[in-house]
C-alpha cells in the first residue's frame, strides 16, 4: 500500500479476538502502525510514547491501532504490562503486513530473515493513507511527537 491508496475494510482481529475494520474510524484520522514484536525495547518504547501522547493525538483527531504478527494472548499481556489504550491486531497469518507492503528481508548480525519493518500510516478520514513513517525513520521514543509534527506540517 502507498500514499493515496485506500485501506482494505478488513484490517485484522485486536487482542481479544474482535474484527477490526477500516468502517470503525471513518470520520476519524488513524496512526495504522507495524511494529515487530511485543515486549522487545523499540516496540516497548513505540507503544510507550504513543500511550503517553495518546489524549493529545486523540484531540488532533486521531485513534491509535497497532500491528504485529504477535498472537492475541501476547497482545493481551503487552497491552496490560505497559496500560496501552489503544487495540493491537494479531497478524499471526501475516496478511495485513504482506497487504501493507511492510514483510520484507530484513538482516541482523550478518544474518538474513523476514520480519515487520517499523511503518506507521497516517490515514485520513475517509479510508485514504496520506503519508508514512518508516524504517529508522520511526523515532520510537517520541514517535506521538512525532505524528503531531507531521500533522501540522500539512503532510497529512
Amino acid at each position: 500500500m502507498k500514499i493515496g491508496d485506500k485501506i482494505p475494510e478488513i484490517l485484522g482481529t485486536d487482542q481479544n479476538g474482535e474484527p477490526v475494520k477500516a468502517e470503525q474510524f471513518r470520520g476519524k484520522k488513524l496512526a495504522l502502525y507495524f511494529y515487530p514484536k511485543d515486549n522487545t525495547p523499540g516496540c516497548t518504547a513505540q507503544a510507550c510514547s504513543l500511550r503517553d501522547g495518546y489524549k493529545d493525538l486523540r484531540k488532533a483527531g486521531y485513534e491509535i491501532v497497532g500491528v504485529s504478527v504477535d498472537s492475541e494472548k501476547s497482545h493481551r499481556k503487552f497491552i496490560e504490562k505497559f496500560s496501552l489504550p489503544f487495540p493491537l491486531i494479531a497478524d499471526s497469518d501475516k496478511k495485513l503486513v504482506e497487504q501493507f507492503g511492510v514483510w520484507q528481508e530484513k538482516s541482523m548480525m550478518g544474518k538474513k530473515f523476514m520480519g515487520t519493518v517499523r511503518t506507521t500510516f497516517l490515514i485520513d478520514e475517509n479510508g485514504i493513507i496520506r503519508d508514512k513513517i518508516e524504517g529508522r525513520g520511526v523515532d520510537t521514543k517520541n514517535h506521538a511527537e512525532q505524528i503531531l509534527e507531521n500533522m501540522e506540517t500539512g503532510r497529512d
